[in-house]
């Protein structure tokens, strides 16, 4: 439910299936909930609020068998030093592309986002 007052976010809640408050993303990854924070703010992992009253949640795809999903990190990096906050990167990441083909999330969790990275080398130019 996206509201059309320009309001140009898209719906994260609608477009991210699962999502993980920072306890279980910290469980998922074996770590504390300090170090869950920690990775949001080095941009290791990406982190929003996916419904209006939520707190921030993380993907849950942004983590597979205990790990941060490879190329996220840098990812994330790139893409804010493009000046990108995590809303956009998440909306970028989880919105289905025919051109990769699927979503740039399900790229790099298939270990083929050469061109997934190369796509967000461009826009962060």
């Amino acid at each position: 439910m996206s509201d059309s007052s320009g309001d140009q976010t898209p719906d994260l809640g609608a477009l991210i299936p699962s999502w993980l408050d920072w306890k279980d993303a910290g469980d998922a990854l074996g770590v504390s909930v300090s170090k869950v924070r920690q990775y949001i703010r080095e941009h290791q992992l990406a982190a929003a609020v996916p419904v209006p009253g939520a707190g921030q949640q993380v993907p849950a795809e942004l983590i597979m068998d205990g790990e941060i999903v490879k190329g996220v990190p840098g990812l994330l990096t790139m893409l804010h030093d493009g000046n990108y906050d995590d809303r956009e990167i998440l909306a970028w990441m989880f919105t289905p592309d025919d051109t990769l083909p699927g979503r740039p999330i399900d790229a790099l969790r298939e270990n083929r986002g050469s061109e997934t990275k190369r796509r967000a080398q461009a826009m962060s130019l």
